[in-house]
Parts: structure tokens; C-alpha cells; sequence
């Protein structure tokens, strides 16, 4: 519960505690914050009972962790056989060098060269840079319209 709290902030909320209620009624707050805080776990533990019972038998192994979504998404990744079989065929790593062999291989054969002049139908040569348009065909610039 209180996992990220230092030795630091434990003095300060102790110093604060002491000057708040004072060295007198301090054992007393003290003990009615942890009456409070058991009657606050008995209050929960038998409302976690009573849903479990209303639940019935198919929710036996029901547990209210569960409703966190990053604890419900582990569990479902961790206890389900179908992504464990596909994860254990899956190797990430042997996929990664596969592609990394193919793009930097030395022993693959070099593309075949482009043809000279495009083939009739084919369209225009796409590796082949355009000349430039003549004057007349060149689009008019509108300074205003950009």
C-alpha cells in the first residue's frame, strides 16, 4: 500500500502527525485509524464473499484482481494454450535475420537491367528522369495563390 513512501516523507508524516494532534491524543488517533482501516478490510473481505456466493459455481476462480485490464490482459496471455503455441512458433529473432540476410546478401544476383527503351503499352520509363517540359507546357505561377 504505501510501497513508494521513503524514510523521508515516514519522518515528515510522523513530525506533522505529532504537531497535528499532539503527543497526548496521538496513541489515541493512532488507534482509531487502525480500528478503522480493519473495519474497513472486514467491510470488503465479506463483500468479496457475498459476490463470490451470488456468482455461483462457474465464477469460482473469479478473483476481483482480475478487473484491473493490465492483470486480466496478462492472465489471458499467460493461461491461454492457443498463444502460447503461437507464440513458441514465432521466433522473433530468426524472422529478423532471415530479412536481414536477404537485404544484405553478397551472393544474390543483381536486378536485371532496366531496357533501353520502353516496350509498346508498357507506359512511361519510371527510372529514367523526365526532361524538362517545353516552355509553353509549363503550368503558370500565381504568387497570390499560394
Amino acid at each position: 500500500m504505501f510501497n513508494d513512501i521513503g524514510a523521508l516523507e515516514l519522518v515528515t508524516i510522523v513530525v506533522l502527525a505529532i504537531l497535528i494532534f499532539g503527543p497526548d491524543k496521538l496513541p489515541k488517533v493512532i488507534q482509531d485509524v487502525s480500528g478503522m482501516i480493519r473495519k474497513l478490510r472486514s467491510f470488503s473481505d465479506s463483500a468479496k464473499q457475498d459476490i463470490r456466493s451470488e456468482l455461483g459455481p462457474e465464477f469460482k476462480d473469479f478473483e476481483f484482481e482480475d478487473l484491473n485490464p493490465k492483470t486480466f490482459i496478462r492472465k489471458q496471455l499467460t493461461e491461454n494454450e492457443d498463444l502460447k503455441e503461437i507464440r513458441s512458433s514465432f521466433d522473433l529473432r530468426k524472422e529478423l535475420n532471415d530479412v536481414t540476410d536477404a537485404v544484405n546478401s553478397k551472393d544474390a544476383a543483381p536486378a536485371p537491367a532496366a531496357p533501353a527503351t520502353p516496350a509498346a503499352g508498357t507506359g512511361p520509363d519510371l527510372l529514367k528522369k523526365p526532361s524538362a517540359p517545353a516552355p509553353e507546357a509549363r503550368t503558370p505561377f500565381d504568387a497570390d495563390a499560394t
